[in-house]
């Protein structure tokens, strides 16, 4: 996803976007360890997805923090 897409959510969509992304991450690395994937580079995409949408939602908690 891209950083534009993800700021447009609100955070309860954030974080259930966070657990599907994880959900595909540990399935992709149990079909590597089994030699299953074919395009290996998909697993540091999701990862950097996940950091990227970890970071916007921690950004959205400390604005609304500070805003109450």
């Amino acid at each position: 996803m891209k950083t534009k897409d993800i700021k447009e959510l609100s955070l309860p969509e954030i974080e259930k976007k966070v657990r599907e992304t994880r959900e595909k991450l540990l399935d992709l690395r149990l079909k590597k360890q089994t030699g299953q994937v074919e395009k290996t580079h998909e697993i540091t995409s999701l990862r950097k997805s996940i950091a990227r949408m970890e970071t916007i939602r921690a950004e959205k908690v400390a604005a609304e923090k500070k805003s109450a």
